[in-house]
């Protein structure tokens, strides 16, 4: 199919105080689980992008058949990471970009947002969760040149609410959980 997935996971955890990426859920790290999440989908090639704690990132994801992208300028915002991750899978057929925060996110959910692309042909599916169109979400190749001139800590979603009439949804209540703070991380384990 020629779709590549990018896992956002270069963040410094400021509001969280310890990295994020390395929080353990049902026996994995969110980091773990992201890049599996996306092995086991129908994407053909999986690009990590990491940047603070970057040693210890790979030490964790580094038996796993994933590329890993160092953001060496994570600091300067999310959008440097889609850039990385971008220049390693121009040549994709589209991508799914997925943050590894988001510990509900499924191989199932990744595959469901290639399928809606497939069966719509509409260039952006993006997850719904609450009012919010969001990642992950997948892209197709004429939105590459819009993600890569993103700057600062603008994500793909700002891209997603540019283009409403080109975008289709798939339902991901769960979507609204992500690890940003101490009291985020207290919701999830009591899940």
């Amino acid at each position: 199919m020629g779709i590549g997935a990018i896992v956002l996971a270069a963040g410094g955890s400021s509001r969280l105080g310890v990295p994020k990426q390395l929080l353990e859920f049902h026996g994995e790290s969110l980091v773990r689980r992201a890049a599996k999440a996306a092995l086991e989908s129908v994407c053909d090639r999986v690009v990590i992008v990491i940047g603070n704690h970057a040693q210890l990132m790979r030490q964790e994801i580094g038996d796993l058949p994933v590329s890993v992208v160092e953001n060496k300028i994570w600091q300067s915002g999310m959008s440097s990471s889609i850039r990385a991750g971008l220049e390693k899978l121009s040549s994709q057929g589209g991508i799914v970009i997925t943050l590894c925060d988001q510990p509900f996110v499924t191989a199932a959910l990744l595959t469901e947002l290639i399928s809606t692309h497939c069966k719509t042909r509409r260039p952006i599916v993006a997850s719904t969760y609450g009012t919010t169109r969001g990642v992950p979400a997948f892209f197709a190749p004429e939105l590459f040149s819009e993600l890569a001139s993103l700057t600062k800590d603008e994500g793909a979603r700002r891209i997603i609410a540019l283009h409403p009439e080109k975008v289709a949804t798939v339902e991901f209540p769960r979507g609204a959980i992500d690890i940003d703070t101490t009291e985020d991380l207290a919701r999830l384990i009591q899940t």
